[in-house]
């Protein structure tokens, strides 16, 4: 049985923040005002080098909370937020630095270190999910999506690769080298997003990757733009494709995105 502490909890912008601690991994559940209503859960995967309250993670969850109403789950990854560095963290980070600074590809150091982190994440999630689910409010029977870009892909393709329980999924913005194995082994609906003029990763490369999903129903939203101009409507986009697949409410057309 997996350990879940609340640590702190506040209230505001529409949504009730609790943070926890689950065997060791912190993390924040955002939940609607009336936090014991039942509702289904998203677990959001945060980007590299950032952590579980950066502003696109708040920004999604206002959405998926005070939209469909959904509960919304983000743990830091290894080596991020409050998570301490180990050695293997300050190489990868130094040599993508190093890579940046002589102008050669990221994409390599990126692939190889989000493989690493995936591999101590994805059964850190799982434990997330299975103390989560042990809540009134969520239950062991409610519905589970995922939504994570960039290293949030990273680390969600081989976690709904091996979690059942969730059922439905948003991808985006990474290389096909470790993933596109994993993503044949993903059936659930998937909405997966990508920039055509991506300088970092190839529009080839991305369609390698769509294109290894086994799910019946997929859906890819190519954008125009370079790798960090990803359009703040495909959150909105993002939010619905859950709310269908969950069960939760349709936003109202024309909310305010974030």
């Amino acid at each position: 049985m997996h350990s879940l502490q609340f640590t702190g909890r506040s209230s505001s912008n529409g949504m009730i923040e609790r943070d926890f601690v689950v065997d060791g991994v912190p993390g924040v559940l955002w939940s609607p005002p009336s936090a014991a209503e039942r509702a289904p859960l998203v677990l959001m995967g945060h980007g590299g080098g950032t952590h579980k309250k950066a502003p696109a993670m708040t920004g999604r969850a206002h959405l998926l909370v005070t939209g469909p109403g959904f509960h919304v789950a983000v743990i830091d990854a290894p080596g991020h937020g409050d998570r301490p560095r180990s050695e293997h963290d300050e190489r990868e980070v130094a040599a993508l630095y190093r890579a940046r600074a002589e102008g050669e590809p990221e994409g390599p150091v990126v692939v190889r270190y989000n493989d690493h982190l995936a591999r101590l994440a994805v059964p850190e999630w799982r434990a997330t999910l299975d103390a989560l689910q042990g809540l009134p409010e969520i239950g062991a029977d409610g519905p589970v999506g995922y939504f994570g870009i960039n290293m949030g892909t990273a680390i969600g393709v081989p976690l709904v690769a091996a979690e059942p329980r969730i059922t439905a999924a948003v991808f985006g913005q990474h290389w096909p080298d470790v993933l596109a194995e994993r993503a044949k082994e993903i059936t659930v609906p998937v909405e997966f997003a990508m920039q055509w003029d991506d300088e970092h990763i190839p529009r080839e490369a991305a369609l390698v990757l769509f294109d290894a999903f086994a799910s019946k129903e997929k859906t890819l939203h190519a954008n125009s733009g370079r790798h960090k101009e990803l359009p703040r409507f495909e959150a909105d986009s993002a939010v619905r494709f859950l709310a269908r697949h969950l069960g939760g409410r349709q936003p109202a057309p024309g909310r305010e995105l974030a």
